[in-house]
């Protein structure tokens, strides 16, 4: 009988984990649950963490990078739970190396711990050849945190519910971005618990031809977590008037619950120019250009 040879597992998988900005943010109302239904259109940046995995006796996690030092490697690290969860589902032991270069800062409202996760998933699923589709993997994603699934996709996308329903939008966010936090980070359900007054409109007619058009859409709409995590964290004012009087800055909003604000350009180079005059000037703040992925 001649065997199949089975192909081998790859030395190592690396994944980027893109940071998710919420170019508006509309909280439309609250389960009995508790948790909040949202609608928002999101983008993910060419910016990123980067995950790799190799093969390893057990399943070890080791951060690098400039914000390593704010992350736990213990068990409830969220990379960690991706991969013990996956390793369940496949019935499999978790053995595996995960590297994970932090470039994004914690907490800071830009999805940075969904992706990671995200990521993880992805890698996994790939490094120890389980063959999960995307679908399942949204699934466990789904346990971990209501907005893996988007990042899994990591597509320009409208999110609704609790962040776990995803309609992709074919459109081309070809713009430069400017992400700019203060260095402080913020609880995301001690700003949904200083939210006051009604619930907001889900948005009706999301579209736009050209950058221009989607100016005009965003400078109409608004992050309804803004007020209070200004309310949390004053400094995040002080970052929206930084970008807000930047003569090139298109469009000055928080992402999620924050604290990272994001500023939109005609192109990559107005972003960097900002970039540069911003670090100059707040040397204590993270500045980072970049641009969405899907302009590649």
């Amino acid at each position: 009988m001649t065997e199949t040879p089975v192909d081998p597992s790859p030395e190592t998988v690396s994944i980027h984990a893109h940071a998710k900005i919420n170019l508006y943010l509309h909280v439309i109302g609250q389960r009995d649950d508790g948790y909040h239904e949202l609608d928002s259109l999101v983008g993910f940046t060419e910016f990123s963490d980067l995950l790799t995995v190799a093969k390893n006796a057990n399943l070890a996690l080791d951060i690098e990078g400039p914000f390593a030092g704010s992350l736990s490697q213990n068990g409830d690290n969220l990379v960690l739970t991706a991969a013990k969860m996956l390793a369940n589902e496949a019935g499999i032991q978790p053995e595996a190396k995960i590297i994970l270069h932090k470039n994004l800062p914690v907490a800071s409202g830009i999805g940075g711990g969904s992706a990671d996760a995200a990521a993880a998933l992805k890698a996994l699923n790939s490094f120890w050849q389980i063959g999960l589709s995307e679908e399942a993997l949204a699934k466990i994603g789904l346990e971990i945190g209501a907005d893996v699934p988007a990042c899994l996709r990591s597509k320009t996308a409208r999110m609704a519910g609790i962040g776990e329903q995803i309609s992709e939008i074919e459109a081309n966010l070809d713009v430069g971005v400017l992400l700019v936090n203060p260095g402080v980070p913020i609880s995301t359900p001690e700003v949904f618990r200083a939210r006051r007054g009604a619930f907001s409109e889900a948005v009706t007619g999301l579209n736009w031809d050209d950058k221009f058009g989607l100016y005009d859409l965003l400078l109409g709409l608004k992050n309804d977590l803004q007020s209070p995590a200004v309310q949390l964290v004053p400094e995040i004012k002080s970052v929206l008037e930084v970008l807000q009087s930047l003569k090139d800055c298109r469009v000055a909003k928080l992402s999620g619950s924050g604290a990272t604000c994001f500023g939109l350009f005609d192109d990559s180079g107005a972003a960097k120019i900002a970039e540069q005059k911003i670090r100059k000037s707040n040397p204590s703040w993270w500045v980072q250009a970049t641009y969405f992925v899907c302009e590649k």
